[in-house]
Formats: structure tokens, sequence, C-alpha cells
């Protein structure tokens, strides 16, 4: 028996004559989880309203399964039944409570059945205690997560996630992004997730698409997005990055050859070619995030302490990593 799978393939669509998404391809197995990420107005958003069918394609074709989703001109509801989709307006119900959001599409035929539903995904999503309190009441991050717990309820085979943790407080995040995924892959839940934060594509994705101007530039793996880096766009998504000359950092390379190392990759060393004047420390709690200068263009590095401005720095990276990168 096939393994069932999401097929996007050579896509298009326009909004009147703007091209918002340009020959989009990829695919999905069943259970596995993506992330899109990407700057503001690159599509992202847009490629998962087309998948889910509340937009018709210019060109190209959607299918799940083998069976093609179509748009509103094919059908009354738009929206395929075999797919839930979270966008960034909640869609909750103001004046009823937070249980009864998240077992709106529920049955009641088996009352005793739909409560313990209800039950284990606001304990997951941690609103157990905000069960009985009206939507209107609660705050964005709040709604936020009751609304991921109203997708869930029907268990989906395809969850498709617009920024679903951007309201939510920062330490709560990491908690609920870890129950989250374990409970998808635990259920075998395809999850295609458009997010800004490099932490949802490293961290919970098995593979990542890099978004620019409606158009794939990169997808690979999530470790390898982040590795080797198309470009110095897609390795920006993923913290400050700096393009660098590698004769500075090994003496008797190539001048033309650069690579993009990560702020994090940068570390300061006794002596090297690669001699930068410190402008600015800027305090992260476990070390600084240095601005620098080098032959006029900035460079940004981590360190463990504060360094005076004007200082001059000699920086190097880790042979291993410049390999990787020359690779």
């Amino acid at each position: 028996m096939p393994i069932p799978m999401l097929e996007i393939n050579n896509i298009s669509f326009a909004y009147d004559t703007q091209t918002v998404i340009n020959n989009v391809s990829f695919s999905l197995k069943k259970g596995q989880n993506l992330s899109i990420i990407g700057e503001s107005g690159c599509g992202k958003s847009t490629l998962l309203k087309l998948i889910y069918g509340l937009y018709d394609l210019n060109e190209g074709e959607i299918l799940w399964n083998d069976k093609q989703i179509l748009g509103p001109k094919f059908h009354l509801v738009p929206g395929a039944p075999e797919m839930k989709y979270l966008a960034q307006d909640y869609d909750l119900m103001p004046y009823v409570s937070v249980a009864e959001n998240v077992g709106k599409f529920l049955s009641n035929i088996y009352p005793e059945e739909k409560n313990a539903r209800v039950n284990e995904l606001l304990e997951m999503v941690e609103m157990s205690a905000f069960a009985n309190t009206k939507a209107k009441y609660l705050s964005g991050g709040q709604q936020q997560r009751v609304a991921l717990a109203r997708v869930l309820a029907l268990e989906p085979e395809v969850l498709l996630l617009d920024e679903p943790f951007s309201n939510i407080d920062s330490f709560r995040k990491g908690a609920l992004r870890r129950n989250l995924f374990a409970y998808l892959k635990h259920k075998g839940v395809t999850c295609i997730i458009a997010t800004h934060d490099s932490i949802d594509a490293l961290s919970f994705s098995d593979e990542t698409i890099v978004m620019k101007s409606g158009e794939i530039v990169q997808n690979d793996q999530s470790a390898k997005v982040y590795l080797k880096p198309i470009d110095k766009y897609a390795a920006s998504l993923f913290g400050e990055v700096n393009e660098v000359k590698v004769h500075n950092l090994i003496a008797f390379e190539d001048k033309e050859k650069v690579i993009f190392l990560y702020a994090s990759e940068l570390f300061l060393t006794d002596y090297s070619d690669f001699m930068v004047t410190v402008k600015q420390c800027y305090f992260k709690g476990n070390n600084y995030l240095v601005k620098a200068v080098f032959e006029k263009k900035a460079v940004f590095f981590e360190c463990a302490f504060e360094i005076p401005e004007n200082e001059s720095a000699y920086l190097t990276a880790d042979r291993e990593i410049i390999d990787i990168r020359l690779l």
C-alpha cells in the first residue's frame, strides 16, 4: 500500500496581475513536518491557503494521497476535509467557553468521548484551567493556544499552521512546541508550518523550504539548509550572518572565495588576517553579540565578555565549519 503523500506540482498563483506564488513544487510524506521560512511577503501564508483550497490555482495541481485539492470554484465550502488550517486570526467564538470552542466540530453523540478529547487537547496546550472561560477574556497568546487545540480536535491528516506561536510568551513557547510536535509525530499527522522563527525549522521540522518572492530558493533537510545555506538571504533567516573572504581565515586561499558564517561561528583568536574594530556590544544573557567593522563592512560575532568600543579583535572560525561551507 503506497504511503500517503502531499504533492505540490508546479503551482502558480496571482492576485489580479501580481504573481505571489511562482512555479512551486515539493512533496511531503505522511507524518513529516515541513517548515516554510522567508521574509514577510514572500508567499508563505498564500501557499498554505492554496494547499488548503481557499484559492484557485492559476497553474499546477495539489494532491493529497492522489486526490486533487480544488479551490472555491469547485466547492461550495472551501477547504479540504482531510486538512485543517490555522490562520493568524484564530476565528474563535468569543462568547462561548474555551472548552466549547475546542469541541465545536466534535460530535455530541458520545459526550463522554467528546469531553475526554477536549480535556486531552486543553492539557496539551496548557489551557485546562481556562476550560470554562469565555474566549473574549483571553489574551492573544491564550487565544492562539485554544485555536491550535481546536484544529487538532478532529485529528486531521494534514495540518497547516501559519505562525502558530507568534503571540505566545517565550517561557511557554518551548514546552508548547515540544508537546505539539511530539503529538503530531505520534499521530502521524503531516504538518506544514509557515514561520519566521528558525527554532521551528531547526528543532522540529524534518525539512525546510526557504521562500523568496513567491519562489522556492532552497529545499532540503533542515540541518542542511542551516549548515549549507544557498545564499546570504537564506543564511540570514537563521540569525546574524557574515559574508567572509576565505583567505582572511586561511592563508593562501583563493581571494575570490567567500563563505557565510553565523555570528556564533566566529570567535576570538590571538592573531589572524581577520582583524576587526569593535563598535558595539549587545548583552544577550549568556554572552554578547558584538558588532564590528572590517574593510568598511559590518561583522557580527559572539563573545563571552564585553569588548570596549574601537578596540581591535582578531577573529577566526573552526576549520571544519569552513570546509563544510566550501564543499
